[in-house]
């Protein structure tokens, strides 16, 4: 198990390093963000200023040695626009996207896992198969188009809802059910194929031929074995929902969040922003993919034993 909790630490490392490297080169293709930024209206002193300053006259070798030196001093160099410590920038937006992406992790778990086993149990039935098409239709339709077709019902042909900021609890429905919404659809289906595979295997039967209750033997048994496989998609759904959905969804509703500063920052061209928030979207994304690894590890006996030999 210590090997295995070692080699999943060492390619945490190595990714998020390969990551920092790709962020900077990405960025420093799009141009010289002086130039987008500033215009005509700088001298011409001025801008050679902000250029030293910015060490954007340096060979990009120099740039990137001087970016990975930002690390250190914890502030992550200064933003382009404001003026101000990069790090104060993204540290403001962390709490109100955690405050939409939570909700969206609660809903999903409280939602697709019972649909998907009720789903699987009752497979034969119409109710089953209503759950099944209501995943696919989820898995189908695009965030940004359901986020659309909600604010066009909702917020402008009834007016119920507020679609723009989280000044309220009512800020908090639409953009809520547009994150989780996919995942919901895609959970429901991992957990109905899981529990498909466990329903039969004959640790099930012999459970029943002990006259345990029907729902001991699912949900103890049936949904205990599934909840392996349901772990490690539950994993992967998550960082996919922090990477991208949050993305389009807080942009969207303007979510004053990291996605809608990354939007905004990319548009802007300002680079010291764009590139921590990314390689902080990126950091999350690989812990949320190291623990979702170490927790199958604890789970999964075979995996234990694997990795002690």
């Amino acid at each position: 198990m210590l090997g295995h909790v070692l080699r999943t630490l060492l390619r945490m490392v190595v990714t998020f390093f390969v990551i920092i490297t790709v962020v900077f080169l990405a960025t420093q293709l799009s141009g010289n963000p002086v130039d987008t930024i500033l215009g005509d209206g700088l001298t011409q002193e001025d801008r050679e200023i902000l250029i030293r300053y910015y060490q954007l006259d340096r060979p990009v070798w120099d740039q990137y040695f001087a970016f990975l030196r930002a690390f250190s001093d914890g502030q992550f160099g200064m933003s382009f626009i404001e003026r101000r410590p990069v790090a104060h920038i993204v540290a403001e937006r962390i709490w109100p996207s955690l405050q939409l992406l939570v909700p969206a992790i609660l809903v999903t778990l409280a939602v697709a896992i019972p649909l998907g086993v009720v789903a699987a149990v009752w497979r034969d039935r119409w109710f089953g198969n209503a759950v099944m098409a209501l995943a696919f239709l989820g898995y189908a339709v695009p965030n940004f188009v359901l986020a659309v077709f909600l604010i066009l019902t909702f917020g402008y042909w009834l007016n119920w809802l507020p679609v723009m900021g989280k000044a309220t609890a009512a800020h908090y429905l639409l953009p809520t059910f547009v994150l989780s919404a996919a995942l919901i659809a895609a959970l429901m289906r991992f957990t109905r194929n899981a529990m498909l595979d466990v329903l039969g295997q004959d640790f099930m039967r012999t459970a029943r031929a002990k006259g345990l209750p029907e729902r001991a033997v699912i949900l103890r048994h049936g949904l205990g074995n599934a909840g392996i496989t349901i772990l490690s998609v539950v994993g992967l759904q998550i960082a996919g929902l922090a990477a991208a959905g949050s993305v389009v969804v807080e942009s969207i509703f303007s979510w004053p969040g990291i996605g809608e500063l990354l939007v905004n920052s990319a548009i802007r061209r300002d680079y010291p922003v764009l590139q921590f928030g990314v390689i902080t979207v990126a950091f999350a994304v690989i812990i949320i993919n190291t623990a979702t690894d170490l927790a199958y590890a604890l789970v999964d006996p075979r995996m234990r034993r694997g990795s002690g030999k």
